[in-house]
């Protein structure tokens, strides 16, 4: 198998069609008014970033609409909510603030992209301007904006992402702790896994 390695070789792939100028143009140095806004009732975002060494990650962060908060034109900040602590996306900036997030509101098609770098703070201002049921999170991901635009719809309407008459009826897929149990060869039952992944969801949302 042959792969492409210089930009040269990529371009004569894709010689056609040029980017439009529009598709140029789109990318924003601040955010205006409609990224804004989009941020504003996104519930969920996707945080792509990668260590010293080039190992890359991305990691899913969900909250009410409008859990990340627009601190200006050219600054956003994500809370970190309770998780697992592997810590891979914050280890990361540490040695690489160099990330790229991707906004999704629910039934749209259209998607938000913001690349930037990222710092982290336990600001407690900041934290507590975050705070959900009267719980901050552990620390807060400030990210400055370098570059924003908004991202076609062909994937999502190539998938039909948003149509539940496309997805699984999710009975007929194994649950966490089934995966679990095969993949790390417990010895307690799935179902038991299952239970204590549901009495942890209810204790550690937040």
């Amino acid at each position: 198998m042959e792969f492409i390695i210089t930009r040269d070789e990529l371009r004569t792939i894709y010689k056609t069609p040029r980017p439009t100028d529009g598709s140029i143009r789109k990318e924003l140095k601040t955010l205006d008014g409609h990224c804004r806004s989009f941020i504003d009732k996104s519930p969920f975002v996707l945080i792509g970033s990668s260590d010293g060494a080039g190992n890359a990650d991305v990691t899913p962060k969900g909250d009410r609409p409008g859990f990340v908060a627009v601190l200006d034109e050219k600054t956003i900040a994500i809370p970190d909510r309770p998780g697992n602590n592997r810590l891979d996306t914050l280890e990361n900036i540490l040695l690489n603030p160099s990330v790229g997030l991707l906004f999704l509101i629910p039934g749209m098609n259209e998607t938000l992209r913001v690349n930037g770098d990222a710092r982290i703070t336990v600001d407690a201002a900041l934290r507590e301007r975050l705070a959900v049921d009267c719980k901050a999170p552990q620390s807060v991901v400030v990210v400055t904006v370098k570059a924003a635009y908004m991202h076609c719809a062909k994937a999502f309407m190539r998938s039909e992402l948003w149509k539940p008459e496309t997805w699984y009826d999710r009975a007929t897929l194994p649950t966490l702790g089934q995966i679990l149990r095969d993949q790390l060869a417990l010895a307690e039952t799935a179902e038991a896994t299952d239970r204590w992944l549901d009495e942890d969801y209810k204790q550690t949302m937040w």
